[in-house]
């Protein structure tokens, strides 16, 4: 199957494609603005070389046509022309042509002049400055040369602006292969990953930003294992759950249909097939709640709620259960909210604030905790922590369960029992599920294994949480569920 390359283009083109957009664009501009500065570059260089020659020469002190002769010299290859203006206004020499009336007017009064004329039918550089005494000296060179320096300025600058377009190009290639190259490692280890392959470890390298996506994959890669073992686990747990009752239901179905069941053990027969039927149902049952608490259109069906009525209520119900193991469920109220701060795990001290605990049973409700949320869902979440904790509660034990409003609004749900309790290790992965069952299926009272991940799971869905302390005060482990004032 194709992995649907895209038709953009890889990153390293991408890139190279780019630098050398945007250099080829920075040397458009700079050959634009190069090419419109280098005429007034030029032109300027050769106004200030002429009024250099013009200022040295207006320093002679008797500005006349005698001075032609030793004047002639700086004509040179660049065809500069001379002439002088005396201070009554006569002009001799070769430049007078150029010289207009303004200008001249201008040189009279003692202003310098800089400026474009016309000598022998073609535009020149026209630099006047007058002399000290009077009178000015005119010097003049073709704008032609202007023009062939303007050109040379021009092409001088082609070779180092293509040099840099190309460097742009060799840049960005460069920087295309660093910047892919750990993209393109990391893209490989993704679509392993979604092959089904674990353990792929890429190697953190390139940019930051690069490096922060392998490494996002490298933790990926380690959950989805760790994930896919607990899952792994999981069933392999489900096999065995189920296999056992359907082992028994179908030994005894076929020692019935044999004929090898004595009538009188027919009772008995009976009843270890309604058992065995009862715990596969409850398994069932189990594994059904989980499958809808996951499902996306799962719904809540808040209203206000009495948390204490619905303490009590399940505190009465399960009394019934718990009288046949020796045990008698027992509700803990406070009054007041508690501090803010970690919840405290165990009775609240006697005062005017609390009560003690006391047997389930008519009138002990206690003052009403009041949250909006599902009180089908918060019963069945209650429910499910008592039936765990009843499991391993011995005879003559304790199993409490509170309720108190928590500060700030909202409530805290607890039930604690004085079984065997939990393990460091164990708290860890409470809510993980089968974990527990796995490992205390030979030597404790286990259910489906499924029990606490329900719990957990219908906790985040009220908008609440749930946590486990290992050891309470009554010895055994501690359910703590933090319900918001609002279901969410």
């Amino acid at each position: 199957m194709s992995r649907g390359h895209s038709s953009r283009g890889s990153l390293t083109r991408n890139i190279v494609g780019s630098t050398t957009a945007v250099a080829a664009l920075a040397v458009l501009l700079t050959g634009l603005v190069t090419w419109q500065t280098a005429a007034h570059g030029a032109e300027q260089r050769e106004r200030e070389q002429l009024t250099r020659q013009a200022t040295v020469l207006s320093r002679v002190p008797d500005l006349s046509p005698l001075l032609f002769n030793g004047a002639q010299a700086l004509g040179g290859p660049n065809g500069e022309e001379f002439a002088v203006l005396t201070p009554d206004g006569r002009v001799a020499g070769a430049a007078t042509p150029a010289l207009d009336l303004a200008s001249r007017a201008e040189l009279l009064a003692g202003r310098p002049v800089s400026t474009m004329g016309v000598l022998a039918g073609q535009e020149v550089l026209l630099v006047g400055r007058p002399g000290p005494r009077g009178g000015a000296v005119v010097l003049t060179e073709p704008y032609s040369v202007v023009e062939r320096n303007t050109g040379r300025i021009r092409r001088s600058t082609v070779l180092p602006l293509v040099a840099g377009l190309l460097g742009a190009a060799l840049a960005g290639a460069l920087l295309a292969r660093r910047t892919a190259r750990p993209l393109v490692a990391a893209a490989r280890a993704a679509h392993r990953l979604a092959d089904g392959e674990r353990g792929v470890g890429a190697i953190v390298d390139g940019p930051r930003e690069a490096a922060e996506i392998i490494r996002a994959l490298n933790v990926l890669d380690a959950s989805l294992a760790r994930s896919e073992n607990r899952q792994r686990d999981f069933l392999l747990s489900v096999s065995h759950e189920l296999r056992t009752p359907l082992t028994a239901l179908q030994g005894y179905a076929e020692a019935l249909a044999d004929g090898l069941i004595e009538p009188e053990r027919l009772p008995e027969v009976g009843r270890i097939l309604a058992g065995e039927t009862l715990r596969l149902d409850r398994f069932l049952g189990d594994l059904l709640d989980l499958a809808r608490l996951e499902a996306e259109d799962f719904r809540l069906d808040t209203g206000r709620t009495d948390l204490s009525a619905l303490v009590a209520e399940a505190a009465a119900f399960w009394a019934g259960p718990g009288e046949g193991q020796g045990v008698r469920p027992r509700v803990e109220r406070a009054a007041g909210p508690e501090p803010a701060g970690p919840e405290p795990s165990g009775p609240e001290p006697a005062g005017p604030e609390s009560t003690g605990p006391e047997p389930a049973g008519p009138g002990s409700a206690g003052p009403p905790v009041l949250v909006d949320t599902d009180a089908f869902r918060v019963r069945q979440l209650i429910d499910g922590l008592v039936r765990n904790a009843l499991r391993v509660t011995p005879a003559g034990g304790d199993l409490v369960l509170a309720v108190r409003p928590a500060a700030g609004g909202g409530a805290h749900l607890q039930v604690r029992d004085s079984g065997p309790g939990l393990t460091d290790d164990d708290v860890r992965v409470a809510f993980d599920g089968g974990a527990l069952y796995e490992r205390y299926r030979a030597t404790r009272p286990v259910g489906s294994g499924l029990g606490l991940a329900i719990a957990h799971r219908l906790s985040g869905l009220l908008g609440g949480t749930i946590r486990v302390e290992g050891h309470g005060p009554e010895g055994g482990a501690v359910f703590t569920v933090t319900l918001p004032p609002t279901a969410g």
